[in-house]
């Protein structure tokens, strides 16, 4: 077999052209594109691990303002129900005062009437009793009636401490004289047996006398500084006074 030299030596410059060629015009452009693809596929790949790493993150921040805001509004329900609690308190205890405030109110009022209703009791019990008291003594002749106040006048003189009685007597003169009130005049022999009575008690006074009505029986000793009643009027107030007094106060002395 014979080899044509000539012929394999063209053959190898076209490999070898050819192989330049493919080189120069095709493999080193698609190394350079295939180095710019894997180049931009790496640049891809870091910006979606950044993506990735962002989006980490962002929901690591999510998740931690979510906790945040759940403590939030966990801490506000309770500043909320202790708000509650304390406007709860509050109503509660103003409507306790207010509660006790009207009984207390209902209480008063109901001591206030209780009283009222007792003094209007013992007002009309003292009426009563003053106008039994008149119509039992009318009874009686005017004539014994006068002479037991008298006697009676006399008896409270004669037991005076001698000082007050004399402080008494030291206040009249003939300018100032005793002035003895009834309830109803007096017939002219008890005039003039009250005069000589009280005359002789108190040193020979000037007597004079007086009618009022309002005494509703009895008799009243006007001094010039000084009264001395045997009234039913001045009992019955000393009566009102004393059930007026409050229970356990002191004893007011007699007028």
């Amino acid at each position: 077999m014979r080899i044509d030299w000539h012929t394999v030596l063209l053959q190898a410059v076209n490999f070898a052209i050819l192989v330049w060629l493919l080189q120069h015009f095709l493999y080193r452009p698609v190394l350079r594109m295939v180095d710019a693809r894997r180049a931009r596929i790496d640049e891809q790949y870091g910006a979606a691990r950044k993506a990735e790493a962002e989006a980490r993150d962002h929901l690591a921040a999510v998740d931690a303002r979510r906790t945040a805001l759940d403590a939030e509004r966990a801490q506000l329900l309770k500043a909320a129900a202790t708000e509650a609690d304390k406007a709860a308190e509050v109503r509660r205890a103003a409507a306790e005062r207010e509660a006790a405030a009207l009984l207390d109110e209902a209480r008063k009022s109901l001591a206030l009437e209780r009283r009222q209703a007792l003094d209007e009791a013992r007002q009309a019990a003292l009426d009563l009793s003053a106008a039994l008291a008149r119509r039992l003594l009318q009874e009686f002749p005017q004539s014994l009636r006068t002479q037991a106040w008298l006697d009676r006048i006399c008896e409270y003189l004669a037991e005076l401490p001698t000082e007050q009685r004399e402080a008494l007597v030291a206040q009249l003169s003939p300018t100032a004289p005793l002035g003895v009130v009834t309830a109803e005049a007096l017939a002219p022999q008890s005039v003039e047996s009250w005069r000589h009575t009280l005359a002789a008690a108190l040193g020979g006074c000037t007597v004079s006398f007086g009618v009022d009505a309002a005494l509703g029986a009895g008799v009243e000793l006007h001094f010039p500084a000084a009264s001395l009643c045997f009234s039913l009027r001045s009992t019955m107030q000393t009566l009102r006074t004393e059930l007026e007094r409050p229970a356990g106060g002191s004893k007011a002395p007699p007028s």
